[in-house]
This record gives structure tokens, sequence and C-alpha cells, in this order.
């Protein structure tokens, strides 16, 4: 009973907004909804790594997990595994914990991944034709970073969100932006590497959206398409964000920006 109700069209048209909505009203106390008391973490891996989100919740039946607003079959438990992680699995993930007919969803946990496209150093060069050949097929993008070393060119993907706004000069008015980061247990951002002195991200789809950087000493910067962070660098780690113009229409699939001269 409960799961055809889920698959009704009004928990179908649920959206990340109404979840926050529903999610505040379980804080009245109400002792007929269930109470959630562990939210799903954002996380960011390596393409082909394995993820797993959990949610734990009291005076709760059972769970139902949703992928970008889209409810997924059979995921009914309290973890949702990914395995071998793609890029389509790229998104914004959500629980709802029912109780007859009450329901609370939890946060929306963002997931990203990133590949390794190759090594800044001479790796690539000094190898055997063979190995070359193999290194730049698309399994090379799934080598372990330590095994590449630092200073590599990582691509990252996330999913854009529609929030229009206007930031001063750079990014001005944007119809809505795509950000990259790292969890406070992951790092928080993406860190420079120490054998070069060439730190950038650069947008590789468009010709027309701004890049920004912001470090987590403070320090910031943006520009078109490339955005360069000075070396010697001011913080330790920094995170990223493509602003898309009102002119054009934000992507709605993940989304990539490509970091040259940071470590995994």
């Amino acid at each position: 009973m409960i799961k055809r109700k889920l698959r009704g069209a009004a928990i179908a048209a649920i959206t990340i907004f109404a979840l926050a909505a529903r999610a505040q009203d379980s804080g009245t106390g109400q002792a007929q909804y269930p109470i959630i008391v562990q939210q799903p973490e954002d996380d960011c891996v390596l393409l082909g790594s394995t993820v797993t989100f959990t949610v734990a919740a009291t005076n709760v039946d059972s769970f139902q997990w949703y992928d970008n607003n889209v409810l997924m079959d059979g995921q009914t438990n309290s973890t949702l595994t990914i395995s071998n992680a793609a890029i389509s699995d790229v998104g914004y993930y959500t629980a709802v914990a029912i109780k007859g007919e009450d329901w609370v969803p939890t946060r929306a946990a963002n997931f990203n991944v990133y590949t390794v496209s190759r090594p800044v150093n001479n790796l690539l060069t000094t190898t055997t034709s063979a190995t070359s050949r193999l290194l730049s097929s698309a399994t090379s993008s799934l080598l372990s970073p330590l095994a590449m070393g630092s200073g590599t060119e990582i691509t990252v993907y996330a999913i854009p969100a529609a929030n229009g706004g206007n930031i001063g000069s750079c990014p001005g008015k944007f119809a809505g932006s795509v950000s990259y980061t790292k969890t406070s247990l992951l790092g928080w951002g993406w860190a420079p590497s120490t054998n070069t002195t060439v730190h950038t991200a650069t947008d590789g789809n468009q010709t027309n959206t701004k890049v920004q950087y912001s470090g987590m000493y403070l320090d910031k910067d943006c520009n078109l398409v490339t955005v360069t962070v000075p070396d010697p660098t001011s913080s330790p780690v920094y995170r990223f964000t493509i602003y898309f113009p009102t002119n054009t229409v934000v992507p709605t699939n993940a989304y990539p920006i490509t970091l040259t001269g940071f470590d995994p």
C-alpha cells in the first residue's frame, strides 16, 4: 500500500523545495511523523568507485530513495549504494522516511564524480607506445590518483541549478550556476599541486560562461571561461563555480569543469 501511494502523482511531483519544506514540518513534535536523526551526506568520488548514502530515523516503517526527484525502484532501505559510479549518477539524492501514510524527507545529498585525465608530468611521453595507447584510452581516467602522482588534470562533474541572480561585475547577471566542492571530510576543496605553478579551472563546453574560484582563506577571482589561481596560492584548497549567462539555457545534465594543476 505504501509503495503504491508513493508512486502516485502527488509524491512523484515532489521537488527539492517541497521536500525541504516538509522536513521543516517534521520539527513540530507530532509523534506520528518519523524523526530523522542522520541525514545523507554529500560526496565526491573517482569515476567507477562505490558510494553509499545513509539515513537514520526513529518512528519509521520504511524508506524510499529519489534520484533528482525521480523515484528509485526497489531502493527502500536506510542505505543507498551506487557501485561503479558513472557520470549519469551525478545528482541530488533524497530519502523519504515513511510511517503509515505520513512521510518526512531528508536533505538532498549532492553527489559529484571526477576523472583523472592525464598527469602533468612526463609519464605519458616516457612510456612505451603500447602503454601510451592504453593510458590514452577511456580507462586511463580510472587510474588511481596516487599511482599517477600529484599535478594531475582533473575533470569534475556536478549538476547545475537554475538559481539566477546578479553578483557584482563578475559574474554579473546569471541564469544559473554549478558548484564544484568537496565536503569537509574530503578536504573542503581541491588542493593546488606543488610540482607546478599553473593552477587553472576551465569550462571547455561553452565560451560565454564565467568561472570563479574561492579559496578557504577567502581569496577569490572570476573570469570568462578560464580562471587562474595565482602562484604561490593564498589558500591550501579551492572550490569552483561556473555561472551561466542570462541569455543561455541552464544545462540539466552533469556539467564538467577541468582543473589543471590541482590534486584529486
